[in-house]
């Protein structure tokens, strides 16, 4: 794979990269109507691959938050067309890497040694490269390590990015007025913390050590003397990344421990720590030769709010969804309902998250669920388009629930997709025993 010498920084120079996508992706939309007047009954099909390409090759260079973004959206595969799906889940862990000489210079300021003076050996190539650092396989006193890079200026684009983001997301959700700044700032601020690697692996050591009591999960030791705020050093675990081993696995029982597994590290990190691993990729999960669930990458860990969590897991009882009473009370303590909304509006709002909870929360209405349930993701894809459509929607005011829903939603679609994956069957109960 090509490798990158250099990457834009600048406020200007990313923009222009951006426009220049801007343009392709029109061109492709010309071409798309040109064939379509010739042939009605032409699909998106090859338009969505283009754009998907097209835009992910625009990316792919910039790295930071903008391939960031797709990351995130690869993670939802039920708004997403997949061929945009297929395209952005790269960013996750198969981008271009940063060249040699780049990744000695970052050594040198950031740990004040070349890596070939740190390590035993060190790979000159990167092993895996994603949207906000790269990884290199190392050795060192016999211990086989993973060493994470952040791409030189990833932080200081942040601000920018979504800046320049920022004016689209408004006309695409339909935000208004000055509450909007409240979403970019939480998205932002977030951002932030997953460039310091010295708060990841603060944060790396933490849950490492809270969740080592489950069943079937794993995790690395990192090494902290060859750590600094933009190189993280941790022990190499080999394994497969989760989409690859879920692409192939054939055995129900291996799925339903690891989903078991997974399913019970994130209800023990929200129920009990009251913070999450709000970054469920198949990239931060790993298969190990034991089939134990690997997990890394701590660098996006949410924080939940008590007046926050309260509300939030209110709503996934039925008992609250059937009553219209607690129902309305609910969607009030979660700014999903607000007092300057209109009747029409708290009437619409009150529908459309009455019908949303009551399929999404569907995994916590019983001691048991089956993730390989086609129909209940089929039933979420549906709704996803439905909302897509919904031409009432685009005309209410989109500014919408706290601002934790952001990285909390994201958690969970994530986490649902990968036990899909893994067409897990998961006792929903069962990580109370670790609590107790």
């Amino acid at each position: 794979m090509k490798t990158l010498d250099k990457i834009p920084t600048g406020k200007i120079e990313r923009a222009s990269q951006l426009v220049r996508t801007g343009i392709k992706v029109g061109g492709n939309y010309v071409a798309y109507y040109g064939e379509k007047m010739v042939n009605p009954k032409l699909n998106k099909d090859k338009l969505n691959e283009n754009n998907a390409e097209d835009i992910y090759d625009g990316l792919k260079n910039l790295k930071g938050s903008a391939l960031k973004v797709a990351q995130m959206l690869s993670m939802d595969k039920s708004i997403m067309p997949q061929q945009y799906v297929d395209k952005f889940s790269l960013s996750q862990f198969s981008v271009p890497p940063l060249s040699a000489p780049l990744v000695r210079k970052t050594f040198k300021k950031y740990l004040g040694h070349y890596p070939e003076d740190l390590f035993d050996t060190f790979t000159a190539d990167a092993v895996n490269a994603a949207s906000i650092g790269q990884v290199h396989k190392a050795t060192k006193d016999g211990n086989v390590l993973a060493v994470k890079i952040q791409y030189p200026g990833v932080a200081d684009s942040i601000s920018s990015d979504l800046a320049l983001v920022k004016p689209f997301a408004i006309r695409m959700f339909n935000i208004k007025g000055k509450d909007s700044d409240k979403y970019f700032k939480e998205v932002e601020d977030k951002l932030l913390e997953e460039t310091d690697y010295i708060l990841e692996l603060k944060q790396s050591i933490e849950v490492s050590q809270w969740c080592q009591k489950i069943a079937h999960l794993r995790f690395p030791k990192y090494y902290e003397e060859l750590s600094s705020e933009k190189i993280l050093t941790m022990e190499w675990i080999d394994g497969e990344h989760l989409s690859e081993f879920a692409a192939h696995n054939e055995d129900r029982e291996k799925g339903d421990v690891l989903g078991q597994a997974l399913w019970d590290f994130y209800m023990y990190q929200m129920h009990h720590l009251r913070q999450v691993h709000a970054d469920p990729h198949p990239g931060n999960f790993l298969i190990d030769k034991d089939f134990n669930l690997v997990a890394i990458d701590f660098g996006c860990i949410k924080q939940v709010p008590e007046s926050f969590y309260v509300p939030y897991f209110e709503l996934a009882k039925p008992e609250v969804i059937g009553n219209a009473k607690l129902f309305n009370e609910k969607l009030y303590e979660l700014e999903i309902l607000r007092s300057d909304d209109s009747k029409e509006e708290i009437e619409y709002f009150t529908k459309l998250f009455h019908d949303l909870l009551s399929l999404f929360t569907k995994p916590f209405h019983g001691d048991y669920f089956d993730f390989s349930d086609s129909e209940f993701f089929g039933q979420i894809a549906a709704m996803g388009e439905d909302f897509a459509k919904d031409t009432q929607l685009r005309k209410m005011n989109g500014n919408r629930g706290s601002k934790h829903f952001l990285y909390i939603n994201r958690t969970f679609f994530g986490l649902y997709n990968l036990l899909h994956d893994l067409k897990a069957r998961v006792d929903t109960v069962a990580y109370q025993k670790y609590i107790e």
